[in-house]
C-alpha cells in the first residue's frame, strides 16, 4: 500500500535504490522503491541523511 504523500522530495539515487522524503503532518520520512521506510522525524535534514544511510549500505 503506497504511503500518503502530502509533498514528496527527491534525494540522489544510488545502487538502484530510488529514495524520496515524503512528508505526514509535522513529520518526514524517507522512503525507498524497495519498499523500505526510515522512521518518522521532524528534521527534513534527518530524514535525507536516513535516506543516504540506506542506499549507502
Amino acid at each position: 500500500m503506497p504511503l500518503p504523500r502530502d509533498r514528496v522530495e527527491h534525494a540522489q539515487p544510488s545502487t538502484g535504490h530510488s529514495t524520496s522524503t515524503a512528508e505526514r503532518g509535522s513529520f518526514c520520512l524517507a522512503v525507498c522503491s524497495c519498499g523500505w521506510t526510515g522512521p518518522a522525524r521532524r528534521s527534513r535534514d534527518l530524514a535525507r541523511r536516513d535516506a543516504t544511510r540506506h542506499t549507502a549500505g
